[in-house]
């Protein structure tokens, strides 16, 4: 992925804007959701690094517990 002059997200692969969908997750055999930035052509997910840090370090460690 790349940014060009408007902050948007590309493909870097597919040349292409990302665009935000809910995107499904696995873990410990649960299943969440996040609406994350994916390229519409070859299905590639951007996750930015205060999501992984944050939100799914949240559900990753609410998960161990049970």
């Amino acid at each position: 992925m790349n940014m060009n002059d408007n902050n948007d997200l590309i493909c870097f692969k597919c040349n292409v804007q990302l665009v935000k969908c809910r995107t499904v997750f696995n873990y410990l055999r649960f299943t969440f959701s996040h609406d994350l930035p994916r390229c519409p052509v070859c299905g590639l997910v951007y996750i930015p690094e205060e999501t992984v840090k944050g939100k799914m370090a949240e559900v990753e460690m609410e998960l161990e517990e049970k």
